[in-house]
């Protein structure tokens, strides 16, 4: 700000006249304006966070979805500047580095999504798959919970479950991340949470919804599709999101429209049984119109509308959850479309909040998931060809290895189903003792734009021991102590014969160490101190000191 300072200049001026006696001193005074610069006082706290939380979304899958939006050539991002949301967060605002393995000296070097997310809630040490408690077994209180108690809206998005190990660290507080049963009675009973919109109905329904027609009717008369209640999780006789709308005041929405149409301030959402649409599945009926449930973006856009009602501001945090399940399954195709899903949700945030100066926003991620990786390889060498520059001398050039084409990032995107599509294709029940190669063979050309052949497919395969219930489990070649998820393991087989028509590789089935990108938008004085190498409990700490929040 520009302060205005009054000087004043006094000069005597001699008048001379014909005798001595004439001669006098005359003072003029002068104003004269002076221009000082004070510094603006910086902004060092906000009414409202924003984390959003791209489960699994290492610097490597950062990459995937940057080399897709700027240099693929039928990029979705080529009529937008070719530049992605995340990009946006990135050029006007910091971007930093975050650890997230399990904190302190007896912590250890890999998490899981529900220790990474209790630290990032809490900014506590906290112990592998533990959810809402510290490293000792204690309840800590969460940013979440801090919030509600300091009068301010507080609300929970993500398109995976709602039970599910990253949005239940914010809101319950359970010795594991098993028990989502347990966390939703929670999530109902504290009243901490003002809005709730995710998938994972089945642990809010009563034990035996898929065969008592009573039960199915109270569901019915709630306005919920018959795919949300399909089947329990629960082992009681409890239902909970009954319990939500007539003892704690919520309204429920089970679909787009009813999402759509609701103008609660008090809201929760269950828009499947268990996970919602993946990202590839939302990309076709968006295509057609035909989505009956919301987008991430959607679920965003009404969380940010009914807590931005709030005078006292909010904490939100959203959650990509598909972006891991992706990783997971080592399938590349569906880790972009997931990225995109993602990044739609980010843009929505950012134009909600490109012109305020009472908000943070942070996108980070809980942990990189696959050790994915683009990797040059000695498939399909390129040709020789000759190139013009005065350099080559009259020679062709001619790389020894395969770099990888910009066309794979199209082939990518074009995949028309995940690769639990590929292994459900072959047994619905991921029994694989009667498959044969050639089913193996047609699934993968069904739902992926490539070809194998039929030793690939026999390789997809192979199997070795059985699980408890006589299934035979996937064979791997190398890390196979790192695939630990059964059957479902089969898709990371499908992602080894696709590896080299990918220029993809995967270390592992389940999560690595890395560092995960940080991004912090909002005032300069909240968001510089994010530009840095820390940890998920600093994260957390400084998201709590920005909204004026005890850290104890």
């Amino acid at each position: 700000m520009n302060k205005k300072l009054l000087a004043v200049a006094v000069s005597a001026v001699l008048l001379t006249a014909c005798n001595d006696d004439d001669t006098k001193t005359v003072e003029v005074i002068k104003e004269v304006e002076v221009i000082k610069e004070v510094p603006v006082t910086p902004v060092t706290s906000v009414k409202n966070v924003i984390l959003m939380i791209g489960d699994g979304m290492g610097a490597q899958q950062v990459g995937l979805l940057e080399e897709y939006a700027r240099r693929a050539p039928n990029s979705t991002y080529n009529t937008r500047s070719n530049q992605t949301a995340l990009s946006k967060l990135a050029n006007n605002g910091h971007l930093g580095l975050s650890l997230n393995a399990p904190h302190g000296e007896n912590g250890s070097l890999v998490t899981d999504s529900a220790c990474s997310a209790t630290q990032l809630a809490t900014g506590k040490a906290a112990g592998s798959e533990m959810i809402g408690l510290d490293d000792q077994g204690y309840i800590v209180e969460t940013i979440l919970e801090k919030a509600k108690k300091a009068g301010k809206a507080t609300g929970l998005v993500s398109d995976t479950r709602l039970t599910h190990a990253t949005p239940a660290a914010f809101a319950a507080h359970q010795p594991h991340r098993s028990y989502e049963a347990e966390i939703a009675v929670q999530m109902v009973e504290s009243g901490m949470v003002d809005v709730m919109l995710s998938g994972g109905a089945r642990v809010f329904v009563p034990s035996d919804i898929s065969t008592d027609e009573a039960d199915r009717k109270v569901m019915a008369d709630l306005g919920a599709p018959e795919s949300v209640y399909k089947k329990s999780k629960r082992s009681d006789e409890r239902n909970i999101a009954l319990e939500a709308k007539e003892q704690h005041g919520y309204t429920l929405a089970f679909d787009k429209t009813q999402l759509a149409n609701s103008d609660a301030s008090k809201l929760l959402g269950l828009f499947a049984n268990s996970g919602m649409a993946d990202g590839i599945a939302y990309k076709a009926c968006k295509a057609d119109n035909s989505c009956t449930q919301p987008s991430l973006k959607e679920m965003t856009v009404k969380a940010l509308d009914i807590l931005s009602k709030d005078e006292d501001g909010f904490f939100l945090m959203i959650e990509g959850g598909q972006i891991d399940w992706a990783g997971h399954a080592n399938d590349a195709g569906w880790m972009l479309n997931e990225l995109l899903k993602f990044d739609e949700a980010v843009e929505a945030v950012y134009e909600w909040v490109k012109d305020r100066n009472d908000t943070l926003v942070l996108v980070t991620a809980d942990h990189e998931t696959g050790s994915f990786g683009f990797s040059y390889s000695s498939h399909n060498k390129p040709d020789a060809v000759a190139l013009p520059g005065d350099g080559m001398r009259g020679k062709d050039y001619k790389p020894k290895f395969n770099f990888g084409g910009l066309e794979i990032l199209d082939t990518l995107y074009s995949q028309t189903g995940t690769f639990y599509d590929v292994i459900g294709e072959v047994n619905g029940s991921y029994d694989y003792s009667n498959a044969t190669d050639q089913q193996w063979k047609d699934a993968i050309e069904k739902y992926t734009p490539y070809t194998v052949t039929y030793e690939q497919a026999a390789k997809v395969n192979a199997a070795e021991d059985f699980n408890s219930d006589g299934y035979p489990l996937p064979k791997f070649e190398d890390f196979s102590d790192f695939y630990v998820y059964d059957t479902e393991d089969f898709t990371a087989k499908v992602g080894r014969v696709l590896a080299a028509q990918q220029s993809v590789v995967w270390g592992t089935g389940t999560h690595t160490s890395a560092p995960v990108p940080v991004y912090a938008f909002g005032p300069e004085g909240v968001t510089k101190q994010f530009s840095t190498m820390q940890h998920h409990v600093d994260i957390g700490q400084k998201m709590m000191v920005a909204l004026g929040l005890s850290q104890e």
